[in-house]
């Protein structure tokens, strides 16, 4: 079946410890990854590595946006790159720009904005959002990334400085969305949480621009939605 949804977004988001082997092993099959997304035609990639130290941080993106630049040069479609992280280490490593998680301060995107400006360089903002209240306060930014919609896989994290153990919580449906993407103000809003090949073009009926997920594009299934 045809899965080919025209003029959606989509934006992969990395976690290195999806892939076996040990820690060089993991980073070298993210790299091919990476550039697998790239020849696909992913339009954002987002650095989610956030348990790296600031350096290996930069190692990381500065790779990845190599392989993505590499890439770039034949593929279909100019892949960015975000990273999750400090707009300073994103700038040093090339990328195009930062994407803020929902609890960053208000100044946060006009900090990343300003150290990109002082480099001559505009910078792409992404930002997550949960409600649709928080969607009017991410108006400004260049796309915004709303979940959970399906649901939430949480691996023994700390939220809000609780440890979680590893489960699945539900998404706040596609009526959310929708409101979330109506409150935006026109800013493309990208659905984040539980998407698969079955559930991407809901997510669009619903109002958003596009998808972002983890999961999904670990494999290939992703490139049907380009028509590959």
């Amino acid at each position: 079946m045809d899965l080919y949804i025209q003029n959606m977004l989509l934006c992969a988001i990395t976690d290195r410890k999806q892939f076996p082997g040990d820690d060089r092993q993991q980073l070298d099959a993210l790299i091919g990854q990476v550039r697998e997304w790239t020849r696909g035609g992913v339009d954002f990639i987002q650095i989610r590595e956030k348990d790296l130290a600031p350096a290996d941080i930069l190692s990381l993106s500065t790779r990845v946006n190599a392989a993505v630049r590499e890439e770039s040069k034949s593929g279909p479609t100019l892949t960015k790159l975000l990273l999750n992280g400090s707009p300073a280490i994103a700038l040093e490593a090339g990328a195009d720009g930062v994407h803020l998680t929902g609890n960053a301060p208000a100044e946060a995107a006009d900090i990343a904005r300003e150290i990109y400006a002082r480099a001559g360089r505009q910078a792409i903002l992404s930002r997550s959002c949960h409600t649709a209240e928080e969607a009017v306060q991410g108006r400004s930014c260049t796309l915004l990334l709303y979940a959970p919609v399906f649901e939430k896989v949480l691996n023994g994290e700390s939220i809000r400085g609780k440890f979680i153990s590893a489960k699945t919580i539900s998404g706040s449906g596609l009526a959310s969305l929708a409101a979330a993407c109506e409150a935006a103000g026109g800013t493309p809003v990208l659905a984040l949480g539980g998407i698969t090949l079955d559930n991407a073009q809901a997510c669009v009926d619903a109002g958003a621009a596009g998808i972002a997920a983890i999961r999904l594009f670990l494999g290939d299934d992703w490139r049907r939605l380009r028509g590959l």
